[in-house]
C-alpha cells in the first residue's frame, strides 16, 4: 500500500475513533434517538438524488438500514450518561466477536484456533469493563450503559449478516440508501420515547456546534469515511487494509482523553489491551472469512 494510502486509511479510523467525542458533544444539546434520526435523515438526503443505488435486494437495504439505524440509537442512548465516549469506542468492539458466533451458530462455521483464542483474550478484557460497572466505584460505565453498548454491538453484528449476504458492493452507495429506512425506526422511537419536545424546543435551540456535530456525523463518518475505504478496499487486499480498524479505540480513548479529560486508570488501559489483542488476533484469523470489520461510528 502507498504511503498516500496508508494515510488515508489511517484518516478514515480516526475520524472514527474521534467520533465519539463529537457525539458526546451533541447528546449535550440533543436527545439521543432525535440525534440518531438527524444523522441519517442527512446521510440519506439529498445524497439519494445523486448517488445511484447499488445492485442490492431492497429486503437487504431495510434491514440493514434498521439495524444500523438501532445501533446508533442504542449507542447514543447509552453516552448520554451511561458510558465514556472512550470506553464506548472500545466496548462496541464486541461487534467482531459477535459477528463471529452468530456466524458459527446461524452459517455453521467452525471457530479456528486463533479466533478462539482472540475471543477469549478480548472476553477477559470486557469481563473487566463488567466487574467496573456492576462495582459502583467509577462513574465511566454503569451496568446500563454496558448493556447498552453491547446491545447496539448485536444491532452492528446482525448486520454485519447482511453485508456477508449481499458481497462486495459500493460502500457509498450502500450507506445511502441504506440510511433512509433507519429515519422512520428512529424518528418513531423518539416521538415515543423523547416527546415532541426535542423537535420544537431542543432543535430550534441547537447551537452551530451541535449542527457541525451531526454534519460530522453524516458527511465525515458516512460520505467520506466509507467512501474512502470502500475505495481503498477496491485496490489493496482487505488484509492490507482492515487491521487499521483496530485502531479506531486507540484513537476513541485518546480523544476522549484529550478534549473530555476522561481518566485512564490502570484497569481500563489493562481492558483495552486484552480488547485490542484480541481483536488483532481475531483479524488475523479471520482475514478469509469474514467481512472486513469493523465498522464504525
Amino acid at each position: 500500500m502507498p504511503l498516500t494510502h496508508f494515510f488515508l486509511a489511517l484518516a478514515v479510523v480516526a475520524i472514527w475513533g474521534s467520533n465519539f467525542v463529537v457525539i458526546k458533544g451533541a447528546l449535550g444539546e440533543l436527545p439521543p434517538l432525535l440525534l440518531a434520526t438527524l444523522r441519517f435523515v442527512f446521510s440519506a438526503l439529498p445524497w439519494l438524488l445523486f448517488v445511484r443505488r447499488p445492485a442490492v435486494a431492497w429486503r437487504h437495504l431495510v434491514a440493514y438500514g434498521t439495524l444500523i439505524g438501532l445501533q446508533f440509537g442504542l449507542l447514543f442512548l447509552a453516552m448520554r450518561q451511561d458510558i465514556s465516549p472512550g470506553l464506548a469506542s472500545l466496548v462496541i468492539q464486541s461487534q467482531v466477536f459477535m459477528t463471529l458466533l452468530l456466524v458459527v451458530w446461524l452459517q455453521h462455521e467452525r471457530l479456528h484456533p486463533p479466533q478462539l483464542g482472540g475471543l477469549a483474550l478480548a472476553t477477559l478484557g470486557f469481563a473487566l469493563i463488567a466487574w467496573h460497572s456492576l462495582s459502583g466505584q467509577t462513574q465511566a460505565i454503569t451496568p446500563w450503559g454496558l448493556l447498552l453498548v453491547l446491545g447496539a454491538a448485536l444491532c452492528w453484528a446482525l448486520a454485519n449478516l447482511v453485508s456477508r449476504l449481499i458481497g462486495r458492493v459500493n460502500m457509498l452507495g450502500f450507506m445511502v440508501w441504506s440510511s433512509m429506512f433507519a429515519i422512520a425506526p428512529l424518528l418513531a422511537l423518539s416521538l415515543w420515547f423523547e416527546g415532541t419536545a426535542g423537535i420544537t424546543v431542543a432543535l430550534p435551540h441547537a447551537s452551530w456546534p451541535t449542527w457541525a456535530a451531526v454534519a460530522w456525523q453524516s458527511l465525515g463518518n458516512t460520505l467520506f469515511c466509507f467512501g474512502a475505504w470502500g475505495w481503498l478496499l477496491a485496490r489493496h487486499p482487505a488484509a492490507a487494509v482492515t487491521p487499521t480498524a483496530l485502531l479506531v479505540p486507540v484513537f476513541g480513548m485518546g480523544a476522549s482523553a484529550l478534549f473530555m479529560a476522561e481518566a485512564l486508570p490502570g484497569w481500563k488501559l489493562g481492558a483495552a489491551a486484552l480488547v485490542l489483542g484480541g481483536l488483532a488476533i481475531t483479524v488475523a484469523g479471520s482475514r478469509r472469512r469474514l467481512p472486513p470489520l469493523p465498522r464504525s461510528a
